[in-house]
Order: structure tokens, then sequence, then C-alpha cells
């Protein structure tokens, strides 16, 4: 039940036309809770689609009553049309269920420069309909119109102590700091203020999304939004609140990784020894970008001498004649040197482990990634077709 685990939410997911596949491509979730407090996190990206450039206004008091997301066209560079689009979505939406339009988040997904009067047409009669669609069982509904080319709707709830939280999520690819091009929505029903949601969300997602680097790709529509209901009554401490909004978006994170294009290697980078966090986080993205460790992963090859000449481009303290590199529990490299043989190393499973001791410090991050395959690159080579 994801979005609607918690009490006061209901979703719907309809198809109204946007995809070739006929697959659902319109989903609606509304807060119909006590409380209406919101917080988002959005993409870093300088070049903004729509959606989120009307949705920052929408979130900037802490207020949202409903988020409509839309599949199979992102509303990004498409001109003034493009806006005007956005805000009759939210028009549309917010008439339907007697709300304000600027208590209405949209968000949308697909491809670039997609927004003419077709599009339009097609999500404004998905929205009414969605409207009409809601049920506390809409979950998986709304969570399965949201894909684009995943392969599967990605959920997940956290039990708090009479509380919850749940969430759905999109992204399989162009999963890059700066969030990933994802779309995620998370409810709860906790009574939680706009200062404590965003406090809780901003928290989770340093950790979690922002360390899922699956190709190095930023997308233009990113969103996370968590939506508060207050229906449990039950206000709760802030520290368990944070925990359980962290350990969410980390399964979703987990989710978004295993679904990534074409990867046959889902790849965890431990960088641990570091002399500070930010340090850790460099090192560990400038490994996850590599694409020649990517490839060499991607062909069992435990190439450990790609992962030292990735964080040589780094600016991070170390001494690269002082690292350990291991590769599934296997140290290949000691102090800048070969240590066990890298035929020792079992890179046949999709779950891949590298563990990277700086020896500078005691700070550590670990960021996810994928390997770069052939599948890869022909998903995306035409992507467009």
């Amino acid at each position: 039940m994801s979005v609607t685990a918690a009490q006061g939410f209901v979703a719907a997911g309809v198809t109204a036309g946007l995809k070739t596949s006929g697959r659902p491509d319109v989903a609606l979730v509304v807060n119909r809770g006590r409380r209406k407090s919101a917080a988002a996190v959005f993409t870093s990206n300088r070049a903004k689609a729509h959606p989120v450039l009307w949705s920052q206004q929408v979130v900037g008091d802490g207020i949202a009553e409903a988020v409509v997301l839309n599949s199979g066209g992102a509303n990004c560079f498409t001109g003034p049309f493009g806006f005007q689009t956005t805000h009759a979505t939210a028009e549309t939406v917010a008439e339907a269920l007697g709300v304000s339009a600027g208590d209405v988040v949209v968000c949308s997904t697909g491809l670039i420069g997609v927004g003419d009067q077709v599009f339009r047409d097609k999500v404004l009669s998905g929205s009414i309909a969605a409207a009409s669609a809601l049920t506390v069982d809409g979950g998986l509904d709304a969570a399965t119109a949201i894909m684009t080319t995943d392969t599967k709707p990605k959920q997940a709830v956290v039990a708090g102590d009479g509380w919850v939280v749940g969430g759905m999520a999109k992204g399989a690819g162009m999963l890059a700091p700066g969030l990933a091009t994802m779309l995620v929505v998370l409810t709860t029903d906790a009574d939680v203020d706009h200062g404590g949601l965003d406090d809780a969300l901003h928290s989770a997602t340093r950790v979690t999304f922002d360390r899922l680097d699956s190709d190095g790709c930023m997308s233009t529509n990113d969103t996370v939004l968590l939506l508060a209901s207050g229906e449990s009554g039950v206000v709760p401490d802030a520290e368990e609140f944070r925990a359980a909004v962290t350990e969410l978006c980390a399964d979703l994170a987990e989710q978004l990784q295993a679904d990534a294009e074409g990867a046959s290697h889902d790849i965890r980078i431990e960088i641990v020894g570091a002399a500070s966090d930010d340090d850790a986080v460099e090192v560990g993205r400038s490994i996850a970008r590599n694409n020649l460790f990517k490839a060499a992963v991607f062909g069992n090859d435990p190439n450990w001498g790609r992962v030292l000449a990735a964080i040589g481009t780094t600016s991070a303290e170390f001494d690269p004649y002082d690292v350990d590199v291991s590769m599934n529990g296997v140290r290949v490299c000691h102090a800048g040197a070969p240590d066990r043989p890298s035929d020792a190393v079992d890179l046949t499973a999709r779950a891949v482990h590298v563990l990277v001791d700086l020896r500078s410090g005691g700070h550590e991050a670990t960021i996810l990634t994928n390997d770069l395959t052939h599948d890869y690159v022909h998903e995306n080579s035409a992507y467009s077709s």
C-alpha cells in the first residue's frame, strides 16, 4: 500500500494515453488528513522542468494537499506553453478535489521537449480520471503509473510507534547526485509540522538518494516530496522520525539501483578512513563515475588499478601509496601495492562490494552505482525513437 499505508491518504493511477505502451501514466496522491504539512527536495540542475519550478512555489509555505504525477513526458524545455500546462494541471486537480491550485504539487517524467496540445489534453483528462479513481488501495496503481524505463514499481513502508511512513519511487536511469531522474512521494500519518518534515527529508536524502550515482547524469525533473496527515495523532520523537524516513529512503534508493537501466551488477562503494565526510563522498563518487572501472566490473574483472586511478583525480586528503582496496571481501591492494591475487575475487554475482580505506581519518561514506553494460548503451541510444 506504499503511499496509502499512512492514514489519511488516497491514491490512484490511470491510463491517459501518454505512453505508447498503453500502460498507466498519470498518478494522483491526496492528503485528506487533519494536517497538510509538506516538505520537498528538488533537482540541483540549473535546467529545471516546469513542474519543478511550479512545485517549488507550492511547497514554499510548507503546505500541500495533493500531488499529481505523469510519465510519458518531462514537460521540460517546452517554453511558456509548458508552464501553462503545469498550471492548468494543478488547477484541474484543484477543481476536482475542491482545494487550492496553490496546494497541488505537479511532477512529470519522460522525454525532454515533449509538450504540445495533445500532451496537455491527455495530462488534464488523466488528472480528472485519477481524481475519480482515488482509493486507499490505490498505492500500487500510482507507483505503476509513474514508471518510465522502470521494469517494476518501487514501494516501501516503515512502521514507527503508532505511526508509519510509506513511499513510492520511480527511476532507472540518470541516477546521479542532486537526486536522480526520479519522482518520489513519501507519506506519513505522524503529526509533524513542516519544519520537522524538512529536517527529516533533507537529512535522509543526503545519505540515500544523493549517494545513488548510477550513470553520473543529472535529471531536470527530480522531486522528492514528504507529506504528513497527522491522522495517527502521534507526535513522534524527532530522531526516531528522522531515522524512519532515512530507512524508507534507503530502501527505495536500493530498489532504484537494482532496477537501473541495463545493469548486471549492483556496486556498493564503501569509503572508510577519510579525513572528512566530504572527502569520503568525493572519492566514492569518483569511482562510481569512472567508466573504465564500471566496464571492468561488467566484465567480472577486479581491476583495482582503475579504482586507484579514479580516486587520484580527487582533492581528498590521502596518500595514494597508503591506500587499501578490497573487492567482495578480498584485499587486492595494500598500501598502494598488490596484495591478494585478482583471481581470488569472484565478481560473477550481481552484488559487488568495493571497500577503500584511505587511512587518513575516521570518516566514511557509501555510494551506490552500477556497471556499464551493452544494454545500458542500447537502451539510451534509442530512448527517443
